[in-house]
């Protein structure tokens, strides 16, 4: 998960970290100037998912599993001012997922061609006026047959087009569903930055979801997602750090196609601290956390996450 991968200028190269980190901030910042939410407020992605190390991928030939557990605590949701606007809300999402990377080796404009796949499971809890709920399942199933990733020196970038699939169940009476009930479909792109021996990091990724139409005829909004993390390496194998999350919603919610009351858009921006733990060339585990701030039409809480991830050699190596 870390190591050298060619010869850099540290002084140059920070110089355009800076630049690409303050672009990408300024523009999220642009983006949620105005109070610009998916149905019930909730995201298709799994928001902070692919804050650290967020632009790389497996060596040639390579295979990488990952394990993701998260859990999501929140106590209020906010309306279009971000005032809490439901009564005895709350919610706990109990989540944990797989996802199978592979780099095929195979060159593809200048890069690689990498095929992801993720499947999460989800439990949740939910507590509104009228009563309290739980439900567990398969969320909205992740799939990006066509990556291409590249690696120069210490940068890391690559461009891909999500496809999002449906939850696997949904019953329009349940007051709690797993996941989001319609299929979606955008464009990601993301870079990591890894000085010398790892001792600093820099990533950031880029997300836009167009959300279709789902079971009960409502569809979201798009979602714009900006993901990121700055770390420093405090020893040989720990790197600690900040990571975090914009989530701006850029169109109005539809209801039999027409645009629900006010549009219904969801803000998030979210920062907390990460640390990062190298076990091997390719293996490590990272810790995170991050807490909602500057909320609209969402819920407003925290998400504690663990993640590991090693790889699976098939074939051999180039």
């Amino acid at each position: 998960m870390s190591g050298i991968f060619g010869e850099a200028s540290i002084k140059r190269s920070g110089k355009v970290i800076l630049l690409c980190l303050a672009g990408s901030f300024i523009t999220g910042l642009l983006l949620s100037g105005e109070a610009y939410a998916t149905e019930n407020g909730v995201s298709v992605y799994p928001l902070g998912v692919d804050t650290v190390l967020g632009g790389m991928m497996p060596p040639p030939k390579e295979t990488k599993f990952f394990v993701f557990e998260s859990f999501y605590s929140a106590n209020e949701k906010d309306n279009s001012v971000g005032q809490s606007v439901v009564p005895e809300f709350k919610v706990r999402v109990f989540a944990s997922a797989v996802r199978v990377s592979h780099n095929w080796g195979v060159p593809v404009l200048g890069g690689r061609l990498e095929s992801i796949f993720a499947v999460p499971v989800v439990y949740e809890q939910l507590h509104i006026a009228p009563g309290k709920y739980d439900k567990a399942g398969i969320s909205n199933v992740d799939l990006s047959p066509v990556v291409v990733g590249y690696n120069k020196g210490n940068w890391h970038w690559f461009y891909r087009c999500d496809f999002v699939l449906p939850g696997a169940s949904y019953a329009k009476s349940d007051a709690l569903n797993i996941g989001q009930h319609n299929s979606a479909i955008g464009p990601a792109g993301a870079f990591t930055y890894l000085s010398n021996k790892a001792r600093w990091e820099a990533s950031s990724k880029v997300n836009y979801f167009v959300n279709f139409h789902g079971a009960a005829n409502y569809r979201s909004g798009n979602e714009l997602i900006w993901e990121y993390a700055a770390m420093r390496g405090i020893a040989r194998k720990v790197s600690i750090g900040v990571n975090g999350y914009l989530y701006q919603q850029v169109t109005d919610d539809q209801k039999n196609k027409i645009a629900v009351a006010g549009g219904n858009r969801g803000r998030d921006l979210a920062i907390g601290p990460a640390a990062r733990f190298t076990l091997g060339k390719q293996s490590g585990f990272t810790v995170k956390y991050t807490h909602d701030t500057l909320v609209e039409n969402r819920p407003r809480g925290g998400s504690l996450w663990f993640q590991i991830g090693f790889p699976l050699t098939f074939g051999k190596r180039e």
